[in-house]
């Protein structure tokens, strides 16, 4: 008598594709401009777009509430939480992997709640410890609102992936974390992707790192993450390995970075499926904000740019939270604001 055993991530998988057959999957889902069906979670509908081989998903980053509002606004359908930026923002401290689960979940939720039908991507880090902590960790981003969460190969005391002498974990205590998240993601039977990074090609080389993402995918990954690509050799190579798996491949766009700066057609062109810029707010607040501070500690400059106090509030929901009022019958608002 044979027994065919079916790893949970296996089982997970199954259910994603009755899952998918049941809502038109494919094609049938994405019309040309990345619209999918609106009772979807979040999570399926990151699925969908990442389906869909025609188009890029990109994902720019943000990390508090105004700058995932202006990302809106200029009409991004996917959102990525950055580690670095949530670090920076809430605790002023560089990316040397203080900031806790906590700190992190909660930007996370506040992001992800801003718009609850936009997939959010969060950085989890290194998951904040053993298999229990990963778990608890993608219990909470799930609870959250998270759509997806990458988890990392870094010791826990990690730094960023553009700076020198990463340290890493073994590949067995990496694959734990993976198996762990995906376990829970089981266990819950709710939905979350889980994106795999290996930080190992800037000391241990491609062989290494390629060794690692395919044992996280084994481990029940959805997508890979090879932070810290050196040229676009690395790029497609990385691409059309896990290409011929079916499995996408995601591009951490960061200037100044170690990687080079792809476009987002250059990043198709690769094979990437997913782009992160996690960087390109924080760069452009470091520079105008730095700016107008000088300006007014050398000159008492108060005039900054000149943005409206309302377009300001109106950027961040103001006509949409006081007609929401009035339509309920509250009177606050009822004469204007």
């Amino acid at each position: 008598m044979s027994i065919t055993v079916i790893n949970p991530a296996t089982n997970y998988a199954l259910a994603h594709l009755r899952e998918q057959r049941q809502f038109g999957f494919l094609q049938n889902l994405i019309d040309r401009r990345n619209k999918v069906p609106y009772n979807m979670t979040t999570a399926a509908k990151l699925r969908a777009l990442l389906a869909n081989e025609s188009e890029v998903v990109v994902c720019p980053g943000v990390y508090d509430g105004f700058t995932a509002r202006l990302a809106l606004n200029a009409g991004f359908k996917t959102l990525y939480m950055t580690g670095a930026g949530t670090t920076m923002s809430c605790l002023g401290i560089a990316d040397l992997g203080v900031a806790t689960m906590n700190d992190m979940r909660d930007n996370a939720s506040m992001i992800a709640n801003i718009d609850p039908t936009i997939p959010l991507i969060a950085d989890a880090d290194t998951g904040y410890g053993g298999p229990l902590m990963v778990s608890r960790t993608v219990a909470s981003y799930i609870s959250a609102g998270v759509a997806a969460m990458h988890i990392e190969d870094q010791v826990v005391n990690k730094r960023c992936g553009h700076l020198r002498n990463k340290e890493l974990v073994p590949l067995t205590e990496f694959v734990s974390r993976i198996r762990a998240a995906a376990l829970k993601r089981h266990e819950l039977g709710r939905d979350i992707v889980i994106i795999a990074r290996t930080d190992a090609l800037a000391d241990q080389g491609y062989d290494e790192a390629a060794l690692r993402l395919h044992a996280a995918v084994d481990a029940g990954a959805d997508v890979v993450f090879l932070e810290g690509v050196r040229d676009t050799e690395d790029a497609k190579r990385v691409c059309e390995e896990f290409g011929k798996k079916g499995v996408p491949c995601l591009y951490n766009c960061v200037p100044g970075g170690v990687s080079p700066v792809l476009s987002v057609k250059e990043a198709r062109e690769c094979g990437y499926r997913l782009v992160i810029t996690p960087t390109l707010a924080l760069g452009a607040v470091f520079e105008s904000v730095g700016k107008a501070y000088k300006e007014l500690l050398e000159n008492g400059n108060t005039k900054g740019n000149g943005v409206a106090v309302r377009d300001l509030f109106d950027s961040c929901g103001l006509k949409e939270a006081t007609e929401f009022d009035v339509k309920a019958g509250g009177k606050l608002y009822q004469n204007g604001i």
